[in-house]
């Protein structure tokens, strides 16, 4: 088979190229061509629909603004207004009522136990009041209400009892140290105060069992301070005391004298009384703190 080849070696003569067009002559250009009528129109009203559709956002935001609540400012005298409003609905406790509440788990009944014969062991021949100053059950009374008792007994605010003994004295001021030989769970002692900032005028309150009736609560301000009270049998002459008005009688004796802050500036020792009967007629007596916490080894204020 004959191969064809890539190049040809036939010699025929060239043809010359054909010779080029002349260039065509330059046109004349087109005239610009008229806009249409809708084109005119859309360019005429441009600027009013801008315009249109600015005032439009204007407004919707202005909207917005109505729809959202004006921050108000908060006056003293919408403060006052609400605080006389909640007063007059929800009456704040008084400042008994206060003190009391601090105190309450603190305060404990004290029973002088037994008589002359061993039968009577368990009668109650006296009755008065203490309060807790140490969480293991240390008590601080009135020498007076555990005196010639064969047993003492306490009993604690949620109404568990124990026998108690006699730790230490001080009869110069009428006070007597006991302690429970059980003790409730949790028990919480009270918080003492020094009397050094006490001025006539201040409040106090006075709890224990008067007559054996109790807890009770009584309110009154301290009458005079550094004051001299004679026991009633004559024995003692007690010095440096509390006299405060808060209502006091029999079985009050050694309970705690309290601020109105609740913390205890006093044990309650006596009342004053020119009449045979044992009733409160306004004065009552009160050994400090200081004195009391001496007794039982603690440390002044």
């Amino acid at each position: 088979m004959k191969r064809v080849s890539l190049y040809s070696s036939s010699q025929r003569p060239r043809v010359p190229p054909p010779a080029a067009a002349p260039a065509p002559a330059e046109q004349a250009p087109k005239p610009p061509r008229a806009p249409s009528r809708r084109a005119s129109v859309w360019r005429a009203r441009a600027p009013w629909i801008v315009a249109g559709a600015a005032l439009l956002a204007l407004g919707w935001t202005h909207a917005q603004l109505g729809l959202a609540p004006a921050e108000q400012k908060i006056t003293q005298r919408d403060i006052d207004s609400a605080v006389l409003r909640t007063l007059e609905t929800k009456p704040l406790p008084s400042r008994a009522a206060t003190a009391y509440d601090l105190i309450k788990n603190s305060v404990v009944r004290v029973r002088g136990l037994g008589g002359e014969e061993e039968a009577d062991k368990d009668e109650e021949r006296s009755v008065g009041s203490g309060v807790v100053i140490l969480d293991n059950g240390t008590i601080l009374t009135n020498l007076h209400v555990v005196s010639g008792a064969k047993r003492i007994g306490v009993v604690f605010a949620d109404g568990h009892e124990s026998d108690a003994t006699v730790v230490g004295v001080r009869a110069e001021h009428d006070l007597a140290v006991i302690r429970a030989k059980s003790i409730p769970d949790d028990l919480m002692p009270a918080t003492l105060r020094s009397t050094a900032e006490l001025r006539l005028g201040d409040e106090v309150v006075a709890v224990g069992f008067p007559f054996g009736i109790g807890p009770s609560v009584s309110s009154g301000v301290i009458s005079g301070l550094r004051r001299e009270y004679q026991s009633p049998e004559g024995k003692r002459l007690l010095t440096n005391l509390i006299q405060f008005d808060a209502a006091a009688n029999p079985g009050s004796s050694g309970g705690p004298l309290l601020t109105a802050d609740g913390e205890v500036v006093g044990i309650v020792t006596g009342i004053l009384n020119p009449n045979k009967d044992p009733v409160f007629i306004g004065i009552g007596f009160a050994v400090p703190i200081e004195n009391a916490a001496a007794a039982v080894g603690l440390s002044p204020f």
